[in-house]
């Protein structure tokens, strides 16, 4: 099954690649590689959830979050190579949790993100991956993340 059916086997869209607020793109490709630019979680215009976490925002929507910004990132990957399915492997995936003071589990948040990408593409999303803690992101976003594929 493609990453392609199984989006749609799994309900999920992705969705209209937002449009950026400064002077940068979306996702880059060269070569065979891609790599997006940092993917927020917004859905329709708007964050699924804002704040820190665990303080502002649960657990739950923090997985959420990542979730949501690994379908923004497949967007922008598709806008450049043109389908999901020609994706080889996901090289490495890059978290950043907007942390509460103390808080340590960026891992855990960023376990959301591989999960998705894993059941996508199969062996071909095993990845490296960073988890980082932020005092703060862009529009009080949770969570902020980035991939890096192969195509």
């Amino acid at each position: 099954m493609t990453p392609t059916e199984k989006l749609l086997e799994m309900k999920l869209e992705l969705p209209v690649t937002a449009a950026t607020v400064g002077r940068y793109v979306p996702a880059v490709r060269t070569g065979n590689l891609v790599f997006t630019s940092g993917q927020i979680p917004m859905r329709s215009g708007q964050l699924v959830a804002e704040g820190k976490v665990p303080s502002d925002v649960s657990m739950s929507q923090a997985h959420a979050a990542a979730r949501q910004c690994v379908l923004n990132a497949l967007a922008a990957i598709k806008g450049v190579a043109g389908s999901l399915d020609t994706i080889t492997r996901v090289v490495r995936v890059n978290v950043f949790v907007n942390s509460s003071p103390g808080f340590v589990e960026q891992a855990t948040v960023a376990n959301a993100a591989s999960e998705l990408l894993n059941d996508l593409f199969g062996d071909a999303g095993r990845h490296t991956r960073c988890a980082i803690g932020a005092s703060d992101l862009p529009l009080s976003a949770p969570v902020e993340l980035d991939l890096i594929v192969e195509v």
